[in-house]
């Protein structure tokens, strides 16, 4: 069988030395040692000022909303995996989608100022598939309508633009480091900051508000990473350039044997250093991709559909008719791609996609 993903697992052993430590700590949650040693790595790692780790992927994205959009209407893309939509409702915001670009997938940033409201508080972004918004753009906008930014990086480990990692835009970044990434803790995630104030901010709201033991700042929520998450990423942290070395193959040998004259993927933007987190490819018609993905199926092949279905026709946005998003949210589907794909699997993937085009 293969999937569009397959988890990187380090040695277990590597992963045992790491949890023995937690064990002889005595300590598995609450900002133990592992954590800290994790934080201070990724910070090294990604050349980035600030990093909060986190329990989950969603958890930033709505202690971000909660902070920053004051229950108000937020900008965003209806291209992107649901959790970027529901952390809006969630936290009792309107989300306002606004169309994204043919070619980058991205939010259209030409279309984000005929969306804006008295009631716009924040835009919340999503960088697909690893490629990044038009962070300057949108930064030009939300300064001059004061409005506050959040991007959503989950696919965006590694990723640098304009010479500096992806996290430095915005007023808050966010990335998953669930199973399916290419860096991961099982489950988990990050948020980014370069502001102090709202860095202690983010801080105490995923520590319940705490203050210390016994006092609080104000309102907060559990979103703590817990040790043994934290040893799954110090085992993990070491074999990046492994796990980016072997996916870089894989997408070379898609874009060298693919027949793109029925097919196209992303563009990506200008000054990007990529991270090979997805290949999307997209079909001509709806149709024409079922039947390429069936006669996949029946080889025992499982790409997916990211992103299906596009978020503002799902029940509870209400969202308005989006028709780039829908046209290609119905076309899209990602091939499989993880360290260890066989070059012997890739060509009967290939081989499959070419061959049913016609």
């Amino acid at each position: 069988m293969i999937n569009v993903t397959r988890t990187f697992l380090p040695p277990i052993e590597e992963y045992q030395h790491h949890v023995q430590r937690a064990w002889d700590n005595q300590w598995l949650t609450n900002r133990g040692e592992l954590v800290l040693e994790l934080e201070e790595n990724l910070k090294k790692y990604l050349a980035v000022t600030n990093i909060i780790v986190t329990n989950n992927g969603t958890i930033p994205l709505q202690i971000a909303v909660k902070l920053l959009a004051n229950g108000g209407e937020i900008i965003t893309t209806p291209f992107s995996y649901v959790a970027t939509t529901a952390a809006i409702v969630w936290e009792n915001c309107i989300p306002v989608f606004v169309d994204i670009h043919p070619d980058y997938l991205t939010i259209d940033e030409t279309k984000i100022e005929a969306a804006i409201t008295t009631k716009t508080t924040a835009i919340l972004a999503t960088h697909v598939f690893g490629n990044p918004c038009n962070v300057m753009v949108i930064e030009a906008i939300a300064k001059k309508h004061h409005l506050k930014v959040i991007y959503d990086g989950a696919h965006c480990f590694g990723v640098q633009y304009n010479g500096k990692s992806i996290f430095e835009y915005g007023d808050v970044s966010t990335c998953s480091f669930h199973a399916t990434k290419l860096f991961h803790t099982g489950e988990g995630g990050a948020m980014f900051t370069n502001d102090k104030d709202l860095q202690q901010q983010l801080f105490y709201s995923h520590n319940f508000g705490h203050n210390g033991p016994l006092a609080f700042y104000g309102l907060g929520i559990n979103g703590k990473m817990s040790e043994l998450q934290a040893a799954m990423g110090l085992a993990i942290l070491p074999y990046m350039e492994t796990i980016l070395t072997e996916r870089k193959k894989v997408v070379a040998y898609y874009t060298t044997h693919l027949n793109f004259s029925k097919i196209k993927t992303f563009k990506l933007r200008d000054t990007t250093q990529w991270n090979y987190s997805y290949f999307p490819i997209i079909f001509e018609t709806e149709e024409q991709l079922l039947r390429v993905e069936k006669v996949l199926n029946v080889n025992k092949i499982f790409p997916r559909r990211y992103f299906y279905p596009s978020l503002n026709t799902i029940e509870y946005t209400c969202g308005k008719v989006m028709p780039i998003a829908e046209n290609i949210s119905s076309c899209v589907l990602c091939l499989p791609l993880y360290a260890g794909l066989l070059e012997l699997n890739l060509e009967l993937i290939v081989s499959i996609i070419n061959k049913y085009l016609k």
